[in-house]
């Protein structure tokens, strides 16, 4: 029986001994970098509001980066979001080719390639916008393109802000439709 205890006891011995790794190895599989970075594939974000699910954000790839007391989230290849109704519904979806949310701010920087539109089939193409998830706005100072083809109309302009659903927009600085092709042009640069 002594013997098994010895056994016994040897082997929890080597098990324990043998779990060890040296500090200076461990650390030197990761930079202080890369503990800075949380990385997801194939990422689904739902934003819900008394068990209503509001927003929801799809991206191939995110990257969280962690600082002391705040994150950033970056969307290297491009976000899609969709707003949605009280019926569960989606009324407008936003789409860009990147972003960056500050989730201090609560403030996502969308930009390259970004479009805008709701079910109605306004669209507003433009090649920034900022997000203002805490006041349910959507703003820019760059250049925008607005099509609204139940009505037939396609406005043009320097400074936009909506509310989520694109229903309220306004242009701040709207330019005439006889100078497009200038516009379209600067919108292109």
């Amino acid at each position: 029986m002594n013997i098994r205890r010895f056994i016994g006891f040897f082997c929890f011995s080597v098990f324990c001994f043998s779990c060890t790794n040296d500090k200076k190895e461990v650390e030197a599989l990761f930079t202080e970098e890369d503990l800075k970075v949380e990385v997801v594939k194939d990422v689904e974000i739902f934003y819900s509001d008394s068990a209503q699910v509001k927003i929801v954000i799809r991206s191939p790839i995110m990257k969280r980066f962690v600082e002391h007391s705040y994150s950033n989230d970056e969307f290297p290849e491009g976000i899609f979001v969709e707003f949605m109704n009280d019926k569960q519904q989606a009324v407008s979806w936003l789409e860009s080719k990147y972003a960056i949310r500050s989730n201090k701010e609560r403030k996502i920087y969308v930009r390259d390639s970004v479009v805008f539109y709701n079910r109605d089939q306004d669209k507003l193409t433009t090649s920034e916008l900022i997000w203002d998830e805490g006041a349910g706005e959507i703003y820019t100072d760059k250049f925008v393109r607005i099509s609204q083809p139940a009505k037939r109309d396609t406005s043009y302009g320097y400074g936009f802000k909506a509310n989520e659903d694109l229903s309220r927009f306004e242009i701040l600085n709207f330019q005439a439709v006889k100078n497009a092709k200038v516009l379209q042009e600067n919108f292109e640069q």
